[in-house]
């Protein structure tokens, strides 16, 4: 549990210079009905952005993935290094993951805070399957910060981490 807490302060720690004024409608911890909207919102995101990544191969389908991240969005990933920004990470997908696998959000795993005036952290579990085979190999955890803006929302800080391999 202190590992989660060291986690979330940590994000917020990076994520606490672009805060800007909370926007009408966002959740509040107090507000039930607000929170069950953004972690309907959130895994709407999450649903649509792995639904891009998943389907890099296909025409559009990777700028689509693209689209739901900031142009300057860090990736931290245990085993892959860190992407500073999107076109960095971009370039890893296409090489490593377009055609190859697919992610599966592992259910019962997701969890949506927000962070007041800035937008939400997602987190969960998740696991990778061949695309081929749809044999799975492998589960990780990750973390998202999301930014809301008048534009949408976007992820300015990407967490994968806990690799390990699946039977």
């Amino acid at each position: 549990m202190k590992t989660i807490h060291f986690f979330a302060a940590m994000i917020l720690a990076i994520a606490a210079p672009g805060l800007k004024a909370q926007s009408a409608g966002q959740a509040t911890q107090g507000d039930s009905t607000s929170h069950d909207d953004l972690y309907r919102t959130i895994s709407e995101l999450d649903t649509a952005f792995f639904g891009a990544f998943n389907h890099c191969d296909v025409s559009q389908q990777l700028q689509k993935h693209a689209d739901f991240m900031d142009p300057n969005v860090e990736f931290y990933h245990d085993n892959g290094g860190v992407s500073w920004t999107r076109k960095d990470y971009l370039d890893k997908v296409r090489q490593n993951v377009c055609g190859t696998s697919r992610r599966r959000l592992t259910p019962g795993t997701l969890k949506i805070y927000p962070i007041k005036g800035f937008g939400a952290i997602e987190e969960g579990e998740q696991t990778f399957c061949e695309i081929k085979s749809g044999k799975c190999f492998g589960a990780a955890k990750f973390m998202f910060v999301w930014h809301q803006t008048s534009d949408g929302w976007r992820i300015t800080r990407a967490f994968s981490y806990g690799h390990h391999a699946i039977e």
